[in-house]
């Protein structure tokens, strides 16, 4: 039963306390009534009024204004917030709104907008909207729209998702004066996504807005940014293979430097250019190498940022077997010379199944490192073409092949570099190319060398390929033609189940909502404003989205399931199952509607192969085959679980498939600490969020591979340890992730030390 603020009046103190709120926030009678609504909502002793008040008090001064002291009542109802009141943080989310909300009504009055087509006009007309919108919605659409406007969603909102909602998300004119709720962000990217649908679009403009608002899904960043906007690049992830040539390699630096100008990271897969003291045009011994190309890729990191927002971030791949391999092992390291290093670039190896199968069985055995440019010379083929056994038999072909130039080291001292930078800088992250390929739905079209930034995307790539430069005359004036074949340039478009805000045990629910989710991105790669042609090509032929979740420890938490239990796996196990199962349906049933991705036939989609790799084999999984090979599939790839550190505060929950660091600790801003908890903490899920650290790392491994089964791409999978592991026991967990079938590691995270967060991906 609630309460209303008049229970409180013969309590201690609160004739005071009632008067300290009436003196300083009289002249408002609607904040007076929020207080009220608060107190009726927040019954608990914790959150009593009483505790606000004498917090405040502690901060005010008579010769405050209004705004400042509602400030320091946000900042009192703020530092309230612990592990045993956690319910804090919705508190002072409520009071930043009202503070928000205030100002923002004034300054729509001063502009005449007294409604939502209103406001949508006057943004198009500032160039803060596309102009597209206005174009492709009526009036009478827009205004029923915005019925569906639900400001009760706000409070969903925990006081550090909507500060880094206010300051970095929502549209503010060129002053900063902010003119977009949150709300109506969520609307405008719905409405955008909405677009190009012919048939009940009104329908799913609501489906959209409803996901979004009730922070069941939350899509990447640069969606959540540019998403309604005059530029609206709306993709997160790209992928580039360098080729071995001059004017290759600088190629894909421009493609880097584009991309991150529009906000995108990048990985950079530089397994095909030629080593150290390799041969140019017959002079030997002559070339420098890829540490002097990816010293290239780092400046161009620092010089073009992201949006005026960060640093570029771009990831650089590696094959273990490349000659470069030591140097690139040291790249991020703080000793060695400091000429070739590049401190940032996020470093990856792509290890084959031979690497962890010879560090299992013998780890004195000799690691053969090669140029895979002599390869391709003496050999005819580019070893880095092939995985599993075929690319086993041709790699022990070219060891006994004496034309080769070797670089032969123990594997142990190749696993000790590896181990040292992962100890002290976080990487190199791994990339498991032969379980990668092999689960490839489209291996008939390519092959997958590498991933992407946070290690997340396994789609087909290819090189992008000079075919001839020409001159001709246009109007007199002689120009230079370049043509170029295309070649497999990633890109991916990402999106997140808030799976600790869905209840996951209602299949139902999670297949409705994932379908919607898979519409949305679907969208995306037809309304995207792509930074290369190069990536809409690709994205066109393919269709790839890359549907993740959040919310991972969070939803664990909610349903009582110890990390460390076999429970777990159980439950990971059922859960990724049914998003998949949804994630296809979906997919098929978009085809059936819009048609199905260019290369469809022959995939492993079409030739059933998909669900016999994975055993899929019940009544319901053979129907859903049936289907997939007679209707076809929309997407060429469907999952990819992205880190979503930003997204996932914005949502209140916990990020990616993570452990939390804490279920109490406080984040540091320019404007002081802010106690951060974890979702939903209460008294009985408390005993569930056991810390990143503290976990047995092995079950986040076994967790990992029972999730890889239902994931058609990878995994942003952190591992932490402490100053207790070993050499033997870093190694052992990336033998046993290796076993487990798991693609990809994404951090090292050792408890001393700091990673940089990849904001691009979140999703």
């Amino acid at each position: 039963m609630t309460k209303s603020l008049d229970f409180y009046i013969n309590r201690e103190h609160i004739t005071y306390n009632a008067e300290v709120f009436s003196v300083n926030f009289g002249q408002f009678p609607d904040f007076l009534d929020l207080l009220k609504e608060i107190s009726c909502i927040y019954i608990d002793d914790e959150y009593n009024l009483n505790k606000l008040a004498d917090k405040f008090e502690s901060f005010n001064k008579e010769s405050l204004g209004f705004n400042e002291r509602l400030d320091l009542l946000i900042k009192a109802s703020v530092e309230l917030t612990t592990k045993e009141a956690p319910k804090w943080e919705f508190i002072s989310a409520r009071l930043l709104y009202y503070k928000f909300n205030k100002r923002l009504k004034a300054d729509l009055a001063l502009r005449n907008i007294n409604n939502y087509y209103d406001k949508v006009k006057f943004l198009t007309k500032e160039k803060l909207y596309g102009d597209y919108l206005l174009s492709n919605y009526t009036k009478e659409e827009i205004n029923l729209y915005e019925t569906y406007l639900d400001y009760s969603r706000n409070n969903l909102l925990t006081y550090s998702g909507l500060d880094l909602l206010l300051k970095r998300y929502i549209i503010h004119l060129n002053d900063g004066t902010p003119i977009e709720t949150p709300q109506e962000m969520f609307l405008g990217i719905a409405m955008h996504l909405a677009m190009n649908e012919k048939k009940d679009r009104n329908d799913w403009v609501k489906k959209f807005y409803d996901m979004l608002s009730e922070l069941k899904v939350t899509m990447a960043t640069p969606t959540l940014s540019n998403a309604r906007k005059v530029f609206h690049q709306l993709s997160s992830c790209f992928i580039d293979t360098v080729p071995d040539s001059l004017d290759g390699i600088y190629r894909s630096i421009d493609n880097f430097a584009k991309i991150s100008k529009f906000g995108g990271g990048m990985g950079l897969y530089f397994g095909k250019v030629r080593a150290l003291g390799s041969e140019i045009r017959g002079y030997q011994g002559v070339a420098g190498g890829v540490i002097r190309w990816i010293k290239l890729a780092n400046d161009t990191a620092v010089a073009v940022d992201q949006l005026g927002m960060r640093q570029g971030a771009v990831a650089v791949y590696l094959d273990a077997w490349h000659k470069d391999l030591p140097e690139f092992l040291g790249l991020r390291t703080n000793n060695g010379d400091n000429r070739m290093k590049a401190h940032d670039v996020f470093p990856a190896v792509c290890y084959p199944d031979l690497f962890w199968k010879t560090a299992k069985d013998n780890i004195e055995a000799d690691w053969h490192l090669m140029c895979p440019h002599d390869i391709m010379k003496i050999k005819g083929y580019c070893l880095e073409d092939y995985y599993g056994e075929e690319w086993e038999e041709k790699y022990l072909d070219c060891i006994n092949d004496t034309r080769i130039s070797k670089r032969i080291i123990p594997i142990k001292e190749i696993i000790r570099l590896i181990i040292k930078s992962a100890a002290e800088t976080g990487t190199p992250f791994t990339f498991n190319r032969d379980i990668v390929n092999r689960l490839n739905p489209n291996k008939h079209k390519g092959i997958i060398y590498s991933s992407n930034l946070c290690t997340e995307i396994a789609q087909n790539m290819s090189q992008i390929d000079l075919i001839e430069q020409t001159t001709t005359t246009v109007d007199g004036e002689e120009i230079v033609i370049t043509t170029t074949k295309p070649g497999d340039f990633v890109v991916c478009n990402l999106a997140s189940l808030s799976l600790g805000h869905i209840d996951v045990t209602n299949e139902a629910e999670i297949i409705d909502i994932t379908k919607s989710a898979v519409r949305a991105l679907d969208n995306v790669i037809d309304l995207n404003f792509f930074p290369l042609p190069y990536a809409k090509i690709t994205n066109n032929k393919y269709r790839p989205i890359g549907l993740g979740v959040s919310g991972y420890h969070h939803m664990l938490a909610k349903n009582k399931v110890r990390w460390e239990s076999d429970e777990h796996l159980e439950f990971a196990d059922k859960v990724f199952e049914t998003i998949n199962y949804a994630a296809i349906l979906a997919s098929n049933e978009i085809a059936k509607e819009k048609g199905k991705y260019d290369y469809f036939e022959g995939s492993d989609w079409q030739t059933g192969e998909y669900f016999r790799l994975r055993n899929y084999s019940n009544e319901r999984w053979d129907a859903l085959s049936k289907e997939v090979a007679k209707y076809g599939m929309r997407n060429a790839y469907l999952l990819a679980i992205a880190p979503t550190s930003s997204t996932s505060i914005i949502s209140g929950t916990t990020a990616g498939v993570d452990p939390i660091m804490s279920s109490y600790f406080l984040e540091e801003k320019k404007d002081g600490l802010i106690p951060r908890v974890a979702p939903d903490l209460s008294h009985e899920t408390v005993w569930f969020y056991k810390n990143a650290h503290q976990i047995n790392q092995t079950w986040s491994i076994k967790a990992a591979g029972i999730r890889s089964r239902h994931i058609d791409q990878a995994q942003s999978l952190n591992l932490y340890i402490t100053n207790e592991y070993t050499f033997r026991g870093i190694l052992n967990l990336y033998i046993l992730a290796w076993e487990k079938g798991v693609k990809t590691i994404y951090y090292i995270r050792s408890k001393s030390l700091e990673v940089e967060e990849c904001t691009v991906c979140s999703s």
